[in-house]
């Protein structure tokens, strides 16, 4: 396993941008690492950034023994949107990244069947959106997602300039694209499956029921856990696990101690 920081100029955003990949190695997995690998984008939460993951969990303990390779982005305060004044966020990880990925590992998969995408809070509602508003993920897992916005007007009293920025007119919100909910009803195409956990504690946890029961009213394959838990990084550290066990890979619990 090597543990490899990306910088590059984003033509999309203009400026130098990281990310992080863990990449496999046979001497590892005991298996010869071919053309075609896996790949899990895992996002970061609002305070977070590229190295989120790295220091907070022992992510790269847990894959050590698989042959799936994880790419670790940055979106700063950006919600994975394309933001009111002109970041394009959303277009640079759901369009310029994969390209830009490629391109520096070329055996990684570009198959919609081998790509997933996971994220915690901020992260998770990037992880939803880009798995509902593309054909890139077939599979998506939400930690402590902020899947149901839908009373952001009301909510945003305190920092309106901040939400308006990313998301322009709050009024227009919930018929948008940047709605979990919306992208839900209007979704068009192969379905992702999706995993969603939430801490029983957690402030966001109404958000959370109210957004799952919107995905099985509409058809999806959805995972949904409660347990107790608040919105905190010693929870997500416990439960990325869950999510490696659930996606199709090779994946032995008992090797982690190993």
């Amino acid at each position: 396993m090597a543990i490899i920081n990306v910088e590059y100029y984003s033509e999309t955003l203009g400026m130098n941008r990281k990310f992080n990949v863990i990449y496999p190695e046979s001497s590892k997995t005991g298996k010869e690492v071919n053309s075609d690998i896996p790949v899990l984008y895992l996002l970061h939460g609002m305070s977070g950034n590229e190295d989120s993951w790295l220091i907070r969990t022992g992510i790269d303990r847990l894959i050590r023994h698989t042959q799936l390779a994880l790419v670790m982005p940055s979106t700063d305060l950006g919600f994975y949107t394309n933001t009111s004044y002109g970041m394009k966020y959303f277009d640079a990880i759901a369009k310029e990244l994969p390209q830009v990925l490629h391109n520096f590992f070329p055996n990684l998969s570009t198959k919609r069947e081998k790509n997933f995408i996971a994220g915690l809070s901020m992260g998770e509602y990037g992880a939803f959106k880009l798995a509902l508003a593309t054909n890139n993920f077939s599979y998506a897992a939400s930690l402590s997602g902020a899947l149901d916005l839908s009373d952001l007007k009301e909510q945003s009293a305190e920092n309106q300039a901040y939400w308006t920025g990313l998301f322009g007119n709050l009024d227009q919100f919930n018929e948008s694209e940047n709605s979990i909910l919306y992208l839900a009803e209007h979704h068009v195409g192969p379905q992702p499956k999706l995993y969603s956990w939430c801490g029983e504690q957690d402030y966001l946890v109404a958000g959370n029921d109210r957004a799952s029961a919107v995905l099985e009213d509409n058809g999806f394959d959805l995972i949904y856990k409660k347990s107790p838990g608040t919105h905190e990084w010693y929870y997500w550290s416990k439960q990325i696990e869950e999510v490696l066990k659930w996606l199709p890979i090779e994946y032995k619990q008992e090797e982690r101690l190993s």
